[in-house]
C-alpha cells in the first residue's frame, strides 16, 4: 500500500483498538487526528475512523470531531474515502454506531467501500464463525480482518463505467406513492444511464427461509434460491448486471417495507456468488412525518456494511410528505431532485475520466 492514511481516533485508546489500528495501517504512513479543534483539511483523503465505545455505546471524542466537521459545511469530506474500526466493551452498539457514522459522513461527501467496518465486541465472540475455517485465535482473526480492510481502503477507487446500468426497486403504487413520485423527478434528470425499474408486488417475494450455509451455497451456484420465483427470474439477473441499485423506500414504521426487506434478506444467495463491491447503493426515502434517517441507515447497515455495496457520496435523497401528492408541495423539491440526479451523474462522469 502507498499514500497517506488519516487515522481519526480518541487521544487515549484501549490496547485492543490500538492493535486494530496498527494492523489496519500496516506500512502506510499514518497521520493521526485526535482533537476536534486540530482537524486538518480532510477532503479528498483516505480516512480510518477508530472508535472505542464506552459502556453506553458512545465515543465522545469522535462525536466531537464529526460535529466539528459539520460546521465546515456539506463538502467537508468531498471525494474522501473512509473505513471504520469499532471496539465495544460489551456486545452492543457496534452496528448501530457504524451505520450512524457512515450516514453522517456520507452527507459530507465521503464515500465508503463495501464492507467498510471491522467491529470487535468485548469477548471477540463475533469472530467465532471465522474459526470454523481458520486455525487462528479470535484476536488473530480480528487483526487479520483489520489488515485486509486497511489494504482495501488504500486501494479503493471509483469504478470505470461508460453507460451505467441502474436498477430501481420499488413496491409502491404509481397512483399514490410520494416516494415513487420523487424517484420519477430524479429520473428525469439522469443522463447517459440505462434504467430498469422492477416492481416488487405483494406476495411475489417470500422472505428468507434461513437455509443452512450448505443449502444456500448450493442454490447460489445455480444463481437461484430455495423459493425461486420473480426474485430469481428478474431481480437477481438485474442486480447482477447493475452498476448501481436504487432502493425506493417509503418509511413504514421507521423501516423499509416488508417486500423490500424480503428482497434484501434473500440477496444472500446471490451475494455468495457475486461480489457487490463495484455496485453503487442509492436510496430514495420519503416519510409521512419523520424518520427518513432511520430508513437510510437501515439501507447502509444491510446493503453496504453487510452485503458489500459501495456507498457513493450523498447516496440518499429524503423528503417528508404525508398525503398522496404532498411531495409536489415540498419546498424546492424539483431542485432537490435535480441535485440528487446531478450527484449520481457526477459519480459516473468522474469514473469515466479515471
Amino acid at each position: 500500500m502507498s499514500g497517506e492514511l488519516y487515522v481519526i481516533r480518541p487521544k487515549v485508546a484501549s490496547p485492543i483498538l490500538m492493535q486494530m489500528i496498527k494492523a489496519a495501517c500496516g506500512s502506510v504512513q499514518a497521520i493521526t487526528v485526535t482533537e476536534a479543534d486540530e482537524i486538518p483539511d480532510l477532503s479528498n483523503k483516505r480516512l480510518l475512523l477508530a472508535l472505542d465505545l464506552n459502556e453506553a455505546g458512545f465515543c465522545i471524542p469522535i462525536i466531537q470531531i464529526i460535529s466539528q466537521l459539520f460546521k465546515r459545511g456539506e463538502t467537508a469530506l468531498q471525494d474522501s474515502k473512509a473505513a471504520l474500526l469499532i471496539y465495544s466493551p460489551n456486545e452492543y452498539n457496534t452496528k448501530s454506531t457504524a451505520s450512524d457514522i457512515i450516514f453522517h459522513l456520507n452527507q459530507l461527501g465521503c464515500k465508503f467501500p463495501g464492507h467498510p467496518v471491522i467491529e470487535a465486541v468485548g469477548s471477540l465472540a463475533n469472530f467465532r464463525t471465522w474459526q470454523k475455517t481458520l486455525s487462528l485465535s479470535l484476536l488473530e482473526i480480528c487483526l487479520d480482518q483489520c489488515s485486509k480492510l486497511g489494504a482495501r481502503i488504500m486501494e479503493f477507487h471509483p469504478f470505470e463505467m461508460k453507460t451505467p446500468y441502474i436498477v430501481a426497486l420499488h413496491s409502491s403504487s404509481h397512483n399514490t406513492s410520494n416516494t415513487l413520485a420523487l424517484w420519477n423527478m430524479v429520473k428525469r434528470h439522469l443522463t447517459n444511464c440505462k434504467i430498469e425499474e422492477l416492481h416488487v408486488e405483494n406476495g411475489t417475494v417470500m422472505d428468507c427461509k434461513g437455509c443452512s450455509f450448505k443449502t444456500c451455497s448450493h442454490y447460489s451456484k445455480q444463481s437461484s434460491c430455495f423459493y425461486g420465483g420473480v426474485l430469481v427470474k428478474e431481480i437477481y439477473p438485474a442486480i447482477e448486471k447493475a452498476d448501481g441499485v436504487v432502493w425506493i423506500c417509503p418509511n413504514y414504521n421507521d423501516a423499509v417495507s416488508a417486500n423490500i426487506s424480503a428482497v434484501i434478506n434473500r440477496l444472500t444467495a446471490l451475494y455468495r456468488k457475486t461480489s457487490f463491491y463495484e455496485k453503487a447503493l442509492y436510496g430514495v426515502v420519503v416519510s409521512g412525518n419523520s424518520g427518513s434517517d432511520s430508513v437510510a441507515m437501515q439501507l447502509v447497515d444491510a446493503l453496504c456494511i453487510n452485503k458489500g455495496f459501495y456507498l457513493p457520496a450523498n447516496f440518499c435523497i429524503t423528503a417528508t410528505a404525508n398525503d398522496p401528492g404532498a411531495i409536489y408541495e415540498v419546498e424546492e423539491i424539483d431542485k432537490i431532485a435535480q441535485a440528487f440526479a446531478k450527484n449520481i451523474n457526477r459519480n459516473y462522469e468522474i469514473n469515466k475520466l479515471l
